[in-house]
C-alpha cells in the first residue's frame, strides 16, 4: 500500500499518470514481510564470451537481470505487478539501472578479484569488456536492493595461445 502511494506521488511530482492493476495485495502489504530479509525474486543472466578465449583478445561479459512477475515491485521508472497480462506473456521483468559487479577468480585459486562495477541499460541488459590473461570463473553479481533479493551468476572460461 504504501510502495503504490509513494509511486502515485512519485508520478505526481513528474506529471504523469500511473496505472496500476493487481490480482492480490502487495507483499510488502503482509504483515510479516521484512523488507531487510525478503525480496522480490531476482534472476541475472550472466555469459562470458568467446569460449575459448586468446590470450591478450577481448571477453566479452554481458547479461541480463530481471524480477518474477508474481511480485509487486516498484521503483523510480520500474513497477511490476500482479497484472494478468505479465503472467500471460512473460515471467520475468527486466530491472533497468541496476548495479553489478563484476568478479573474477583465477583457475586454482580461491579468491575473488574485483574486476569492475557496471549498471544495466534501460531494458535491463548489461555488458563489458575486459583482456583474456589466464582461464578462471567470471561472476556478475546484483547484491539486492530495496525490495528485491540478490542473484549472480558464472562462468568458466579457458584462455588460451600465447600474446
Amino acid at each position: 500500500m504504501m510502495r503504490r502511494l509513494a509511486a502515485g506521488l512519485a508520478a505526481a511530482a513528474l506529471g504523469t499518470t500511473l496505472v496500476a492493476t493487481a490480482a492480490s495485495p502487495a507483499f510488502a502489504d503482509d504483515p510479516n514481510w521484512d523488507p531487510d530479509v525478503a525480496g522480490g525474486r531476482t534472476s541475472l543472466q550472466f555469459d562470458a564470451n568467446p569460449e575459448p578465449a586468446w590470450k591478450g583478445r577481448p571477453i566479452t561479459l554481458e547479461g541480463k537481470l530481471s524480477v518474477a512477475c508474481d511480485e509487486d515491485y516498484i521503483s523510480g521508472f520500474v513497477s511490476v505487478h500482479h497484472a494478468d497480462y505479465c503472467k500471460k506473456q512473460e515471467n520475468w521483468h527486466r530491472l533497468a539501472y541496476k548495479r553489478i559487479v563484476i568478479l573474477f577468480q583465477p583457475a586454482h585459486s580461491g579468491r575473488w578479484e574485483h574486476v569492475d562495477t557496471i549498471r544495466t541499460s534501460g531494458k535491463g541488459y548489461f555488458g563489458t569488456k575486459v583482456e583474456a590473461r589466464t582461464s578462471g570463473t567470471w561472476r556478475a553479481v546484483f547484491e539486492g536492493a530495496r525490495w528485491l533479493g540478490p542473484s549472480e551468476g558464472t562462468d568458466w572460461v579457458k584462455v588460451i595461445g600465447r600474446r
